[in-house]
């Protein structure tokens, strides 16, 4: 049966918090407003944070925005009409639950792959994502250079902490930012309240 730890609340919850904080939350925000979604952090916490209180008890603790599902799923592969690209998003819902119920003969018949066949599919799932984010986020020239070394920050996949790549990738480029163009805490007041996009820049 579940049970409350001290010690588990420091060496997992909390770690596991910010990890999918920075991992998932921050990309998965940034992809939707780079889609043209204005959407607030606080209902996406709030909803998602009740989300995993209820269902903790039963071994789904990561209730969350997932970065990579948005990018696939908010982009224009999924739909031109930015407002019928919710059937995307219905459908990788389907397909999770799919996944969920094969999920031991599924991983036995991707155990049974060769790893490197797995990473290009995956590549190949992402490619047109990757390719339109890259797009939006070098087409403003003020931000042209913070955004790139942004993208290869993350990439580089830094370790630190126990705080995985996609955080790094933003603080690095946070500070690129900040060096190359100024008003790095107005920039940032403005991304998380919704008035600043990655197609309007502050000031």
């Amino acid at each position: 049966m579940p049970a409350f730890s001290f010690k588990a609340l420091l060496s997992l919850a909390i770690p596991m918090f910010l990890i999918t904080l920075t991992g998932q939350y921050m990309p998965g925000m940034l992809v939707l407003r780079n889609d043209g979604y204005q959407v607030s952090a606080s209902p996406l916490v709030t909803v998602t944070g009740l989300g995993s209180l209820l269902m903790a008890p039963f071994g789904s603790h990561a209730f969350n925005v997932a970065a990579i599902t948005a990018a696939i799923c908010t982009g224009r592969e999924a739909h031109e009409d930015p407002s019928r690209r919710w059937i995307a998003g219905v459908a990788a819902g389907v397909f999770y639950i799919l996944i969920g119920v094969f999920g031991v003969t599924l991983a036995a018949v991707f155990m049974a792959l060769p790893a490197v066949f797995i990473t290009t599919l995956a590549g190949l799932a992402l490619l047109g994502a990757i390719g339109g984010s890259l797009a939006g986020a070098l087409s403003e020239p003020s931000s042209r250079e913070a955004a790139l070394i942004t993208f290869l920050a993350a990439a580089a996949n830094i370790q630190l902490f126990g705080i995985g790549g996609a955080f790094w990738g933003l603080v690095i480029g946070l500070i690129a930012y900040a060096a190359l163009n100024g008003g790095l805490v107005t920039w940032a007041k403005g991304l998380l309240s919704g008035r600043v996009t990655p197609e309007r820049p502050a000031g």
